[in-house]
């Protein structure tokens, strides 16, 4: 009972703008649409424009001064165009915001300018080139969906790429205020429609303002149909008129109706946050709340890095499927938010390498599987493409016998390290501790520890991998325990080099402090974390499958390939039963069972009760093998809700996240009972 596929757009790549560079009233260069044949900007005086327009027509120098909320103020834009005014709001926050407050940034955009034309089109105010800089250095691939960036420490932007309307219908989240911006209604009609405004009406906020350029009557037709009170105001330049206004009370969003577990639960105070659980999970949870001012104490029995996040090397990587589904859209967006957050959080890549990925196609039916991925999803060549075996040769440095699909922004990370480093972020207190019951008490949580001590917090975040639904609380969530064991060989002087990823059955990762990682084992319902002779003897088998040369070329480098000989670690994964992260608010799972009882015998009848959650509770687990492309953006995801944030994803994939989901499902099919429990004991058909 998640979204309906046909919810979303499909999943592809976008077109760039075409631009030609033309002179301005002031002899100036600046970029021009060829498509729209429209200026973005007139060099000569842009930003004046701007900051008359949406900077002042909205009041954001007093409204930004006088700003003291918990949250942070957000701007939605219609365009982004060049992110001009994008540029222009953050220098105004900085200008006028007390230290305290924090700035969210909207924008939409159908034609993402091309990196070089970006950084051209800004150049021409010098002022603003440390910020354009950093924007510059984020850019995502033209990719639809949901881009998150972060401009510096108070300010974030999310950049939803993708028709403008679709856009603001598929936003969670709420606008304080609007640059109503755009090629004009003339050039670009299209935009320009009731749709686009009733979709703006429905992601206010109560007294949301708006300013326009433009005042043609499609606008103010739309804008007061939506429910929005615009009035002309002095225009800039030679333009006379202009339009500014606010929405006094946005209309409610029910969009969650045929969904009502969905709907997230009313912020709380958040001024304190425990996160249990110290491995990526919990300690990018941990980060991303710190990165907001929330104190936070990050307890874990044994310490950061320590249980599946514990490799000293792993694979950054995702396997799509070949139709599009909500699991693939998740964790598309979740690597390419990693290879940013990465960036931004290690540019000297101590901690990664973005190497790119080699996912290689060693049977007829993977080889169809790709080649019909490929077909239905026409994405950037920068994000994935399809390789012979010859290029695919070239990539990894060694000769192999198979394409398959290579992922340039996709590498390893050191997990273990990079949490040591998430947890020692300035706002975090670590306690090595184990929790184990959790209470709430006078409109917050206190947790037991092993030992008789208790934490008191506003909020709790559970990040323990198998062990998350041991609390009363969450055991409802089903979790299935996997196995994995992964091998390390010590390479001798001269050993062959590999220069990417290379997956198939297993992976392996080029060659790191002298060692070659590779696995790993897949064993469904196995928890056990000995060392095995037969799991080191099958890792090598499948590394020898994989890349026959590049093993044969390690054996005459004197390398000993030997199972009794190889180090390694085995850890245990946590899996869901559909294999999507549990990520979001805890669900109160016996007022479901109450509430939404007559779904069990008619799922067409959906009481309109909204879901009832243990406020404040909040988990993400379930991440299996894949956790660097998912747990980062869970992270943000289940911070951005605490925080009362907009959503770095799409209304429909922060439901799929949603952990009450599978109560949801067991009662449609007439599976739920009291042993709605600990374990979950399905099979599991891929690595």
């Amino acid at each position: 009972m998640t979204a309906a596929p046909d919810a979303l757009p499909p999943l592809s790549g976008l077109k760039t703008a075409h631009l030609d560079w033309r002179r301005d009233d002031g002899g100036e260069e600046a970029p021009y649409s060829t498509v729209f044949d429209d200026v973005y900007f007139s060099r000569h005086d842009g930003r004046a424009e701007t900051e008359h327009v949406f900077i002042n027509a909205n009041r954001l120098p007093e409204r930004l001064a006088a700003w003291q909320g918990p949250r942070p103020f957000v701007i939605g834009e219609t365009g982004f165009g060049t992110g001009l005014n994008m540029l222009c709001a953050w220098t105004c926050f900085d200008a006028h915001a007390p230290s305290q407050a924090r700035l969210h940034l909207i924008s939409t955009e159908k034609f993402p300018l091309a990196r070089d034309d970006l950084a051209r089109a800004l150049a021409a105010w010098p002022d603003l080139a440390e910020r354009a800089a950093r924007l510059v250095e984020q850019w995502p691939e033209p990719v639809a969906g949901v881009h998150r960036l972060w401009l510096d420490d108070r300010v974030t932007l999310d950049l939803h790429f993708g028709d403008t309307t679709e856009r603001l219908r598929l936003l969670d989240g709420r606008v304080d205020a609007w640059f109503l911006d755009g090629f004009a209604p003339s050039k670009n009609p299209e935009m320009w429609h009731p749709e686009l405004f009733a979709a703006m009406a429905a992601r206010s906020r109560p007294d949301a303002t708006l300013a326009t350029f433009t005042c043609a009557g499609v606008v103010k037709r739309g804008l007061k149909a939506a429910g929005f009170a615009w009035r002309k105001v002095p225009g800039f330049g030679r333009k006379r008129e202009m339009l500014a206004g606010e929405i006094a009370e946005p209309p409610a969003d029910h969009r969650r109706a045929p969904t009502p577990w969905f709907t997230p639960p009313a912020p709380r105070p958040a001024r304190h946050v425990i996160v249990v659980g110290a491995g990526i999970a919990g300690t990018s949870t941990a980060a991303a709340l710190a990165r907001r001012g929330v104190t936070v104490t990050l307890v874990d029995r044994e310490g950061p890095g320590s249980g599946a996040s514990g490799n000293a090397q792993g694979a950054l990587y995702v396997k799509l499927a070949a139709d599009t589904n909500s699991q693939s859209r998740v964790y598309l967006a979740g690597l390419l938010h990693s290879h940013r957050w990465l960036e931004a959080l290690d540019p000297q890549w101590t901690l990664w390498q973005p190497c790119g990925v080699l996912q290689l196609a060693m049977s007829e039916k993977e080889q169809a599987r790709q080649a019909r991925f490929l077909a239905h999803h026409p994405l950037p060549e920068g994000v994935v493409r399809g390789v012979s075996a010859d290029e695919a040769s070239r990539l990894a440095g060694t000769p192999i016998d198979h394409g398959g699909l290579d992922y340039p922004r996709a590498g390893w990370v050191r997990p273990a390290a990079l949490c040591r480093r998430l947890a020692a972020t300035p706002g975090i207190e670590f306690r090595q501790a184990e929790g184990v019951g959790l209470t709430p008490v006078d409109g917050g949580w206190s947790l037991d520890l092993a030992y008789g001590e208790r934490l008191a917090a506003d909020q709790v975040v559970i990040a323990t991998a198998m062990l998350a639904n041991r609390f009363d609380q969450t055991a409802s969530l089903p979790l299935q325990p996997v196995r994995g064991q992964v091998s390390r060989l010590a390479l001798p002087e001269g050993a062959p080099v590999l220069d990417r990823v290379v997956c198939a059955g297993g992976y392996v990762s080029p060659a790191l402090d002298e060692g070659l990682t590779f696995g790993a084992t897949f064993a469904p319902n196995q928890a056990e974390t000995d060392m095995r002779k037969a799991d080191h003897a099958a890792n090598l088998a499948e590394l020898e499958a994989t890349l026959p040369a590049y093993v044969a070329d390690l054996r005459d480098a004197g390398a000993e390939l030997d199972p009794a000989r190889l180090d390694g670690r085995a850890a245990v994964r946590a899996a869901s039963p559909d294999k999507s992260p549990y990520a979001g608010p805890v669900p109160d799972a016996e007022a479901w069972q109450t509430d939404y009882a007559l779904l069990a015998k008619d799922a067409t009848r959906v009481p309109e009760v909204p879901g009832c959650h243990h406020g404040g509770l909040w988990i993400s687990t379930g991440h299996g093998s894949r956790g660097l492309a998912s747990a980062p953006l869970c992270a943000e995801l289940i911070a951005s809700m605490i925080c009362d944030e907009p959503m770095p994803l799409e209304q429909p994939l922060v439901d799929h996240l949603h952990p009450g989901r599978r109560i949801i499902r067991d009662m449609v099919r007439g599976l739920l009972s009291g042993q709605m429990g600990k374990q979950v004991r399905e099979p599991v058909r891929e690595k």
